[in-house]
């Protein structure tokens, strides 16, 4: 009889599985994972939290550029493990125009300091796009922090005189005197004692190269392409950008640029350099 009874239980629990589709785990099979998936916003508990998105760089700097009306440029490629263009040891100080390398790479370099423009500041944090930086201290004194936000954001510190003279009138010593004084007020301003120098106007002689080595100088850096208000002036009969090309631009405002801006003109600049297929490396990184 008690057979009976326990084989009409068993009977009857096979029946109720079947009928509501569960089945009896194996005992030597591993029990199934909990569901790592995270919650849609239809099922997730009430007043709990979203889940945190990844962070897209990609999206991120599509969107900075967009905002100053711009395609992003391609991200630059690793430096060189020796730097193309230095000095040798007790030689003369290098004059340099443009860097040896095959890479679509260019570098931009900003002179003077008169313009002072916040949203350029604004622009740079947003793009991260590098700059060189040549001052002037006769433009720069008025508003010295400004260029510290700027040398804050990782741009270079370069070497332009204290009052911007065309350094061929001038003598040996004074010549001297407006390399090594700037060289000692940007040190004192902004805590980093510059390597690069850029004459003004381009004008130098023997005796700017001897002062640039007296005054701790390791190169001197003209340009190959300078930046007007919309488009670029080029020095070679092709008209386009090379491998390594120097670009000069200037801090200008409205004044000087027909009624643009700082950021418009350096929008136009970043125009030219991504169109031609470049984006824009560290000059520092490689002189």
């Amino acid at each position: 009889m008690k057979k009976t009874i326990a084989l009409w239980a068993a009977l009857t629990t096979l029946a109720l599985f079947a009928a509501t589709g569960c089945t009896t785990a194996d005992a030597d099979s591993p029990a199934p994972a909990a569901s790592t998936a995270t919650p849609s916003a239809g099922n997730k508990a009430p007043g709990a939290p979203d889940a945190p998105e990844a962070p897209d760089a990609a999206a991120a700097t599509a969107a900075a550029y967009r905002k100053w009306g711009l395609k992003p440029l391609a991200p630059p490629p690793a430096p060189p493990a020796k730097k193309p263009a230095t000095r040798t040891a007790g030689g003369p100080v290098p004059v340099i125009s443009d860097i040896e390398t095959d890479q679509k790479i260019v570098f931009i370099t900003i002179d003077d300091g008169a313009e002072k423009d916040p949203q350029f500041v604004a622009m740079m944090k947003d793009l991260k796009v590098p700059v060189t930086m040549f001052l002037t201290d006769a433009t720069i004194r008025s508003d010295y922090p400004y260029f510290a936000q700027l040398t804050a954001q990782g741009h270079g510190l370069a070497n332009h005189t204290l009052t911007h003279p065309n350094l061929r009138t001038l003598s040996p010593d004074a010549q001297r005197r407006e390399i090594c004084g700037q060289q000692e007020k940007l040190t004192k301003e902004y805590g980093t004692r510059p390597r690069l120098f850029r004459p003004p106007y381009g004008n130098w002689n023997e005796a700017t190269r001897a002062a640039a080595k007296e005054c701790g100088i390791e190169a001197i850096v003209l340009w190959r392409e300078s930046m007007q208000i919309q488009n670029m002036q080029y020095q070679r009969g092709d008209g386009k950008l090379h491998p390594g090309d120097v670009i000069l631009a200037h801090f200008r405002g409205p004044s000087e640029l027909k009624g643009r801006t700082m950021t418009q003109m350096m929008a136009n600049l970043l125009r030219h350099i991504e169109e031609q297929g470049y984006t824009v490396a560290r000059l520092e990184d490689y002189v």
